[in-house]
């Protein structure tokens, strides 16, 4: 049993935890069985991975900058998330349970791959590897901060069978809207900020006009540059980080001229601005590179081994579709999560921190859904809906969540969906 669990285990970690390996063996697949030459199944393959390792180096300089973000933030505003006494560290959870998500993750996908065979109206596959791991870590959480004594096999049963449910369900509900903003039904949305892209596709018919996307706004001319995104982003960007940095000296010179180094921290700032530029750049010129050939090479899973197979995959998928919208959503939901902020401090509610990462990608995805039926007033709500969830579901996990509470300021808002229902379940088990 040991020796299959350890099996399950480096899977889990080596294929499914790694987008690249998965992606490229999923690619690999659906080359070999259409009877590509080899060179079309070499190029296909290595395209995928390519492409899926500029989408995770564009998302990882964009966190780089985003955390600076925050430490600035963190720096004007003196704020630190509370904690409950006695909690459990996530790196600690990690360490002693990290295992047990990997094992989740194995077996969650197997069910889920079965589910998706068998079941005509569900045919999206689950791709988004990293998200997997993550989310099924925090299924470990809750279930040991409902019952700390709960066994292994509880642990793996009950994680397996929410995460095999929540991978098939999740790209399905949302897929109407998603087919809506690409044009066809070649991709799914894998992403655990699903339900404010969907809440915000169907509010932007109410709030908005379709024809009034961001992407077509008229501006002033001296103002047109801001239609490339990429020009708009270090602008933007660069001018908040500008403010943030002068504010942060204020507040707390030294941790700002520790982030700045050897630079003038306004010169730090402006090139802070500019990475955030080439990061979405980067990014999203690996997202074309590989939805451009996952599509064609998953024609063959979907002909031969799951008929009608979807491949569903991460968020930045839908960010070329309207890229003005996403810096738009960022904005908007950083706003909103300030001014929560700022009313559960002064109401002494709960101590939240910004969460950069998850105010930008969740954000800028759901602006994007937003965008497509109600324009800009959508993806300004979308964004806004973003950081009020993430506020709230912050403050209420930060005060359930024993295990890894890290874990509540890293979350997106499928997340805290999952907690609250996960935790409704387990208190009549346990």
């Amino acid at each position: 049993m040991a020796a299959f669990m350890d099996v399950l285990t480096w899977i889990g970690t080596n294929i499914l935890g790694q987008p690249a390996i998965l992606l490229g063996i999923v690619a690999f697949v659906g080359l070999v069985l259409q009877k590509k030459p080899f060179n079309e199944v070499l190029t296909g393959t290595a395209k995928v991975m390519i492409g899926v390792v500029m989408m995770l180096a564009g998302a990882g300089l964009f966190v780089d900058e985003l955390v600076n973000f925050q430490s600035l933030i963190t720096a004007a505003t003196g704020v630190a998330p509370k904690y409950p006494p006695n909690y459990v560290p996530l790196n600690d959870l990690i360490s002693q349970y990290g295992s047990y998500a990997a094992v989740i993750m194995t077996v969650a996908f197997i069910i889920h791959l079965i589910i998706v065979r068998i079941v005509p109206k569900l045919r999206h596959v689950y791709l988004t590897g990293h998200l997997m791991w993550w989310v099924s870590l925090l299924v470990v959480a809750v279930i040991l901060t409902m019952n700390p004594n709960a066994t292994a096999k509880e642990i793996i049963l009950i994680g397996s069978i929410t995460m095999a449910i929540y991978w098939t369900i999740q790209p399905a509900y949302i897929h109407h809207a998603m087919r809506d903003i690409i044009g066809s039904d070649a991709i799914g949305y894998a992403h655990t900020s699903s339900l404010v892209a969907l809440i915000s596709y169907h509010v932007g018919k109410r709030i908005g006009k379709p024809e009034e996307s961001t992407e077509n706004i008229t501006l002033p001319r001296a103002l047109s540059f801001l239609k490339d995104y990429a020009v708009s982003t270090a602008v933007i960007l660069g001018i908040i980080m500008v403010v943030a940095a002068i504010v942060g000296y204020v507040k707390a010179p030294d941790t700002v001229a520790n982030l700045a180094g050897d630079l003038n921290p306004i010169i730090w700032a402006v090139l802070r601005g500019v990475y955030f530029a080439a990061a979405i750049v980067v990014l999203l010129t690996g997202v074309k590179m590989f939805v451009g050939e996952i599509v064609p090479a998953f024609k063959g899973i979907s002909e031969k081994v799951i008929p009608g197979a979807i491949p569903a995959v991460d968020c930045p998928v839908v960010f070329p579709y309207a890229p003005t919208a996403v810096i738009i959503g960022f904005l908007s939901g950083l706003g909103m999560f300030l001014v929560m902020m700022a009313l559960f401090i002064a109401t002494g509610f709960a101590v939240i921190v910004p969460p950069m990462i998850m105010l930008f990608f969740p954000g800028g995805a759901a602006a994007v859904f937003g965008n497509k039926t109600g324009g800009w007033k959508g993806a300004v709500f979308a964004g806004a809906l973003n950081g009020f969830i993430l506020a709230i579901g912050q403050a209420l996990t930060l005060q359930f969540l024993t295990y890894g509470t890290e874990l509540a300021t890293l979350g997106d808002p499928d997340w805290y969906a999952i907690v609250a229902i996960l935790k409704g379940i387990l208190s009549m088990i346990f």
